[in-house]
């Protein structure tokens, strides 16, 4: 089990835009078809969800590496969810967003990372092959993640779930299929 943690700091108006901002994929996603919607066809077909759950994922990940390129990423976007979302609390309530607080989200252990460094090259390997529609989603989702994985409810529980999932998952791979060793 991994006890390392990382600590971040997220507010009240970065936590709003995060769950706005998957509001409008999950509404998307749901009324399905027509303009703005995600498949052109009937909506609701899961399988539409992938990329925005897996930038999620992603995102999460990002959250988990805070000393490499991918950490550095993720505290722009969380730097930039804060500021948006101030932005737009003040100019609508006229009201300042507060520190939600400073949450210690899970860190990615060295097993962790073999899985988040093969991910992360390959997805930007296969970069090209994606559509637009696609990558879009996906960084939404990233931008989703790395502003609700920072708390102490639900999402909080999500991602330490993952965090440790992948952690288990290096772990796997190196004892298993590296060193032909099942624990």
């Amino acid at each position: 089990m991994n006890t390392g943690y990382t600590t971040t700091a997220i507010s009240t108006a970065g936590f709003a835009l995060g769950l706005a901002l998957l509001g409008v994929e999950l509404w998307r996603w749901h009324k399905g078809g027509g303009k703005g919607g995600f498949d052109g066809g009937g909506g609701k077909d899961p399988k539409a969800l992938i990329p925005l759950g897996f930038g999620i994922f992603c995102g999460i990940l990002m959250i988990a590496c805070p000393a490499g390129l991918l950490g550095t990423l993720a505290s722009f976007l969380r730097w930039g969810g804060n500021s948006v979302g101030d932005l737009a609390m003040k100019w609508l309530t006229g009201t300042p967003s507060q520190a939600l607080g400073t949450a210690a989200t899970p860190r990615i252990d060295g097993y962790g990372a073999i899985v988040v460094a093969a991910l992360f090259v390959a997805l930007f390997l296969l970069r090209k092959t994606f559509a637009k529609l696609i990558k879009g989603r996906w960084w939404k989702g990233v931008l989703v993640g790395v502003l609700l994985c920072v708390s102490t409810g639900t999402a909080g529980l999500v991602a330490q779930q993952i965090v440790e999932g992948v952690n288990g998952a290096g772990a796997w791979a190196i004892n298993g299929i590296a060193k032909g060793t099942i624990v």
